[in-house]
């Protein structure tokens, strides 16, 4: 009787309603972008952090190319240097047989003594050759590593720019899978604000406009007197009947909405500032928590699903009204439903 009577004394168009649903979907779609660049961000970090390691290791694999390069110069510089010397003593060799060779041709017929120390020259410049033969010998062997060096330098050089080019294709299927994810989540973001504003209407519909029930930004406020006599949390008959028409709207709406969508129905208790201390019930946290669960408890009893309901007590923390008066304190002792994702 008393909702007939409210509605027939309800006048005018509510667009309260209209605004707290878009109220909510902008709050859900910060959630959802923040949700999706914390994503973004691990990912990210993940890959460059891979690249980085591979890049420090072909960094330090060049480090020791270039000081072992770098050594192999100094001993090429040296060898050359030795060379620059055995060439300039090979000439001067070759010079001093080109000389005692017209000595030896001169003195052909001056007898043993000068033969001999022609062939002792001739035994001296052989060893020359054979010294600068070995300097040469190991020239091409150092010419050698130096072209191995080069290709391994070239080598890295491919690797590096394979790694570069794998790293562009790795940020770049980041970035779609992030529009992808964008594009997933803001359709169900869609699809549960679409069903949160059927729900809500429906409640309209069956609670009437009612002194003792509000709407609080998303949420609908039930004052404890409907359903609990002071410091009990024991559902009263006048409140089972409300909960009994909510039991039939979440039924019917957990039907409707699809079951990849993580909604549930958050059930929250609130006190007043006054402390109580009783023998059930030590503080208002004990309190606020037990008359959520009470709630929760009675709607599962109805039929509605339990996966889908969530009970939270709040004691004297999330007060309306911060007044010390009897009006604030009966503001504030509460219980308020919500409709959400897990």
């Amino acid at each position: 009787m008393a909702l007939a009577r409210a509605r027939r004394n309800e006048t005018g168009f509510n667009y309260w309603p209209g605004f707290v649903d878009a109220l909510s979907t902008l709050v859900l779609s910060i959630v959802f972008l923040l949700s999706v660049f914390l994503v973004v961000q691990f990912f990210l970090s993940q890959e460059v952090t891979g690249k980085d390691k591979a890049l420090e290791e072909l960094n330090a694999k060049i480090a020791q190319l270039n000081d072992l390069l770098s050594v192999e110069k100094l001993g090429k510089l040296n060898l050359d240097d030795q060379v620059s010397q055995l060439r300039a003593g090979l000439a001067s060799a070759v010079a001093e047989r080109d000389r005692v060779k017209g000595l030896y041709e001169g003195l052909a017929g001056a007898g043993n003594d000068a033969a001999g120390r022609a062939n002792e020259l001739n035994r001296a410049l052989d060893s020359e050759k054979q010294v600068s033969s070995r300097a040469l010998a190991q020239i091409e062997v150092l010419n050698q590593q130096i072209s191995a060096l080069r290709r391994q330098l070239a080598a890295l050089e491919e690797v590096l720019e394979a790694s570069e080019k794998r790293d562009k294709e790795s940020q770049g299927r980041i970035a779609d899978l992030g529009q992808r994810l964008n594009v997933a989540l803001a359709q169900r973001v869609q699809e549960l604000s679409r069903y949160r504003s059927e729900f809500f209407g429906r409640l309209r519909a069956i609670l009437g406009n009612r002194p003792d029930i509000r709407i609080v930004g998303d949420r609908f406020v039930f004052q404890s007197e409907v359903f609990f006599d002071t410091g009990q949390a024991l559902l009263l008959p006048e409140g089972r009947a409300e909960l009994d028409q909510l039991a039939t709207a979440l039924i019917d709406l957990d039907k409707q909405i699809p079951p990849e969508i993580a909604w549930v129905l958050r059930v929250d208790g609130h006190t007043d500032v006054r402390p109580i201390n009783s023998p059930l019930f030590k503080s208002n946290w004990e309190l606020s928590s037990a008359r959520a669960i009470s709630v929760v408890q009675y709607l599962i009893s109805l039929g509605v699903p339990a996966q889908r309901l969530v009970a939270a007590g709040f004691a004297e923390f999330q007060p309306l009204d911060t007044a010390a008066t009897e009006d604030a304190y009966k503001r504030n002792r509460r219980i308020e439903l919500k409709l959400t994702e897990r």
